[in-house]
């Protein structure tokens, strides 16, 4: 039941810790911002809704912010989705996502590479995020900052040979500079859900 995309990237984690079940759709990441702008979250919500009705199963980290928004949309659409832990499956990060939490894993899939009592440690995250980018066709990256955590994942969506998708934003927003930054260098500029449907 291994994910087979996520065996072709070159570290795939040794095994998974699972809650629920692997969907079987086709995956597509989006992550972003934990303090995204209302209309970044709202625009997040609607793309993953429209994503997940065309059988879509969206992927995030179940962070504050975007990957929230990501995965609440999925589930809008009664769609597939899959939250990516930097922690261990038995703790639930941010706490105040546990209601969230159980929606996902009762018809969908928690998963994480670390074994159950570990904290959510900063530098947990790089590796959950390679995870993300591992188990999808490409990645949406809504509202980053300079040094967003997000812009790792879109480094390594373009390391395994994802495609990357980026949503513009206001230059005085400091949140979209990582976005903007990511659209001059050459990824895909998104503002409706047809831009990655159709790419």
């Amino acid at each position: 039941d291994y994910p087979s995309l996520l065996r072709e990237i070159h570290d795939p984690p040794a095994l998974l810790y699972l809650r629920g079940k692997l969907p079987e759709n086709d995956c597509f990441a989006i992550v972003g911002s934990r303090r995204a702008t209302s209309a970044g979250l709202s625009l997040t919500r609607q793309l993953a809704t429209t994503l997940a009705h065309h059988e879509v199963c969206i992927v995030s980290g179940l962070a504050r912010g975007v990957d929230s928004a990501a995965h609440r949309g999925a589930l809008d659409a009664k769609g597939a989705t899959i939250a990516v832990l930097g922690c261990g499956i038995d703790r639930i990060y941010p706490p105040e996502n546990s209601k969230l939490f159980h929606e996902i894993q009762q018809e969908n899939a928690i998963i994480t590479e670390y074994p159950p009592e570990t904290p959510p440690l900063a530098g947990h995250f790089p590796g959950r995020n390679r995870i993300i980018s591992g188990l999808s066709r490409g990645v949406l990256i809504v509202e980053a900052a300079e040094k967003s955590g997000s812009l790792i994942t879109g480094d390594f969506a373009l390391e395994q040979g994802r495609e990357l998708f980026a949503i513009p934003g206001a230059l005085q927003n400091p949140n979209s500079r990582g976005t903007n930054r990511l659209l001059k260098e050459g990824a895909q500029l998104v503002t409706e859900a047809s831009d990655i449907l159709l790419s």
